[in-house]
């Protein structure tokens, strides 16, 4: 799908592209995608780029066009959020911004933009607002992910099952990936500043620094909780496995005593007590009792059962 949007009037769609308009193209067809490029002289090698989800934030030119790429953040079926590439190719009066992928951040960036009357005078200023919201959407998926670990640690207290523990496995990979996608935007950040010194908004600069330093702040002190937390509950199912053999070990023990007593009388020998003696059975059944018992209550004093 392709959107023309003229960004110095509030994001107001056209039809057509005409000078100060930004194209947008979202999940296109393969058709589409080659009249794009026929139409605006779109560099195809770095839109094939674009089709690589693990493709790195970066600065370069290419046949006349500045092309940038930023990481952002978009929900996933397998893993609760991944990041995905997001191209923004510049060329005179072209804007183009490409995502061979769903996300929800491009059309929010539009609402919010025109909610707040946002006036974007160059293509610098539209760069630096895409990476503020980038950083918006890490912090928002962020807190729901931190909802995420509540619930399974909850889960986790009443029974320790596999499937939970998995779920914070892909919990830990969500923030090894947004924690690299954020440091690459850091650093695509730097770049920027280098390549556009004189054109860029200081202030709306230093605001996009903040809020990616602090999107890379809360995906740290996350990940080192969660880490904290797997390693406890590792330590949890340590000690229950512990504690099992434990009990498992004490109930052989007392098992045994009764077992051993009764294969001594077992054997075809004398062993003390007259076959003809009527409490011979008795005394035999009684004495592994008691011994089980003494056993039973020295494991307890112990704290094996």
């Amino acid at each position: 799908m392709t959107t023309y949007l003229k960004y110095s009037e509030d994001f107001l769609i056209t039809k057509e592209w005409t000078p100060g308009s930004w194209v947008n193209i979202e999940t296109p067809t393969p058709d589409e995608l080659a009249n794009l490029k026929a139409k605006f002289g779109l560099p195809e090698d770095f839109l094939n780029d674009l089709s690589d989800i693990d493709e790195r934030p970066r600065v370069e030119h290419n046949d006349g066009w500045d092309c940038i790429v930023l990481r952002i953040p978009v929900r996933d079926n397998d893993m609760p959020f991944v990041t995905i590439p997001l191209g923004v190719m510049i060329k005179d009066e072209y804007i183009v911004t490409a995502c061979l992928y769903r996300n929800t951040l491009i059309s929010d960036f539009i609402e919010h933009t025109q909610k707040r009357h946002t006036t974007i005078s160059s293509s610098s200023d539209f760069i630096l607002r895409l990476l503020k919201s980038s950083a918006y959407w890490y912090i928002r998926y962020l807190k729901d992910v931190k909802n995420i670990v509540a619930d399974a640690e909850v889960d986790l207290k009443k029974s320790i099952r596999n499937e939970d523990l998995l779920k914070l496995m892909n919990l830990q990979k969500t923030f090894v990936i947004f924690a690299t996608s954020i440091s690459g935007n850091n650093i695509l950040l730097e770049r920027i500043n280098r390549l556009y010194r004189d054109e860029l908004d200081k202030g709306l600069l230093e605001d996009v620094s903040i809020e990616l330093r602090q999107a890379d702040s809360t995906v740290t002190i996350a990940t080192q909780m969660l880490d904290r937390t797997m390693d406890t509950y590792a330590s949890v199912i340590s000690n229950n496995v512990n504690a099992i053999m434990k009990r498992l070990t004490s109930i052989s023990l007392i098992l045994m005593i009764p077992t051993l007593i009764a294969s001594f009388y077992g054997m075809n020998v004398d062993v003390g007590i007259s076959m003809d003696n009527h409490w011979a059975f008795a005394c035999i059944v009684g004495a592994g009792f008691i011994l089980a018992a003494i056993t039973c209550l020295w494991l307890r004093k112990i704290r094996w059962l």
